[in-house]
């Protein structure tokens, strides 16, 4: 079991190269992305310059994460009208890239309504595509600000729920400044909690069968000078019957109006766990996450991935002796079956709180939650 213990001096960013950004070189404006498939490892960028490519780096998890899919599937669009693409339907391909993950979808149609309403009053593509460009802009901004608003409004709770300090988290999957404009959402106010000095250990899941938390929360926690340590998913249950977890933080993919809250799976068995061992269990998210158009849990549509993520390992970057660098080494019979759904979802009686950048809601009801958005949608309108 893995094991870092927190050092002193200056705090790193997660990451020195940012998960996703703009840049408009000679040839023509690209998106770059941080390539999350082969972190830790390396920091490689993949530069897309279609709608296509940046569809395809969704598909594989190159970017990944519901805010920062938001973001990208946003400069997608923008992508597309800047380079003189039919922005109709890069829009609807890049909507339909990753179908459980809400904020995607609201990013894309954000820059999209954006596109048209510029292209219906001036009949300029230019001008449209300008329109695209800067509603992707603007959600990064309002992404990363909503991040640190995450983060304050997340370790106000926990202070309140555990006081004097002292928090020891677990965490599933990853969430921090990889899935966001900011520092992330839940693995935000875990660093809050760092910074603040009240964060004596990250408990992270490996979180099967990707190790998103092997490979990326334990690499941001790291990176950020965090106690942390890793442990196996089915590990968890000793975890808290041995008293060491204080407070369950996770994100969301979708959060449906009753709260139901679609995460990456995995998430469900941690919020039973907690309920049985009186941990608060809470879930962080902006409020983009927010779908009051699906009603429940039953109605969030579960991505189902790929067997072979379950079948077999990925193999390092470096050859290994009988493999492909990269390529996959099997750890089951041929021809075994996998039931391998990107995500579970966790029933609102589960979730001690939602946190998001408009403040908490605690018990998770559906007047509550409907509450939130319009308090969040005046906001924005002022």
């Amino acid at each position: 079991m893995a094991d870092q213990y927190a050092h002193s001096g200056d705090t790193k960013r997660p990451t020195e190269i940012p998960a996703l950004r703009w840049e408009e070189p000679p040839e023509g404006p690209v998106l770059v992305l941080l390539d999350q498939t082969r972190l830790p490892a390396e920091e490689v960028e993949l530069v897309c310059t279609d709608a296509p490519a940046l569809v395809e780096a969704i598909h594989t998890l190159a970017v990944r994460g519901a805010p920062l899919l938001g973001i990208a599937g946003a400069y997608g669009v923008a992508l597309a009208a800047v380079r003189g693409f039919d922005v109709d339907d890069a829009a609807a391909a890049l909507q339909g890239a990753r179908p459980t993950a809400v904020n995607l979808a609201v990013g894309v149609r954000r820059a999209h309504s954006a596109h048209h309403a510029a292209l219906a009053r001036t009949g300029d593509p230019r001008q449209a595509a300008g329109a695209a460009l800067a509603a992707a802009r603007q959600l990064h901004r309002e992404d990363a600000e909503a991040s640190a608003r995450m983060a304050q409004h997340g370790l106000v709770l926990l202070d309140e729920l555990l006081p004097g300090g002292g928090h020891r988290i677990l965490t599933h999957c990853n969430t921090g400044s990889l899935v966001s404009g900011g520092e992330g959402t839940a693995f935000a106010v875990a660093l809050a909690a760092h910074r603040a000095g009240r964060l004596r250990r990250l408990w992270v899941d490996e979180t099967r069968p990707l190790l998103q938390g092997a490979r990326l929360t334990a690499y941001e926690a790291a990176r950020s000078g965090m106690a942390y340590t890793l442990l196996t998913d089915n590990a968890a249950g000793s975890l808290f019957a041995a008293g060491e977890v204080d407070a369950v933080l996770v994100g969301a993919d979708r959060i449906a109006a009753d709260g139901s809250v679609a995460n990456k799976v995995g998430s469900y068995p941690l919020a039973v766990l907690a309920r049985y061992h009186h941990v608060p269990f809470i879930v962080v998210a902006p409020v983009t996450t927010v779908d009051l158009q699906t009603p429940d849990g039953a109605s969030i549509e579960v991505e189902q991935r790929p067997g072979h993520e379950v079948t077999e390992v990925t193999a390092p970057q470096v050859p290994v002796a009988g493999t492909e660098a990269g390529g996959g080494i099997p750890v089951a019979p041929l021809g075994t079956q996998a039931y391998n759904p990107a995500f579970d979802v966790t029933p609102p009686e589960l979730v001690t709180a939602i946190v998001t950048e408009e403040g908490a809601v605690s018990p998770v009801t559906a007047d509550a939650l409907a509450e939130l958005c319009a308090r969040s949608r005046q906001v924005t309108i002022s």
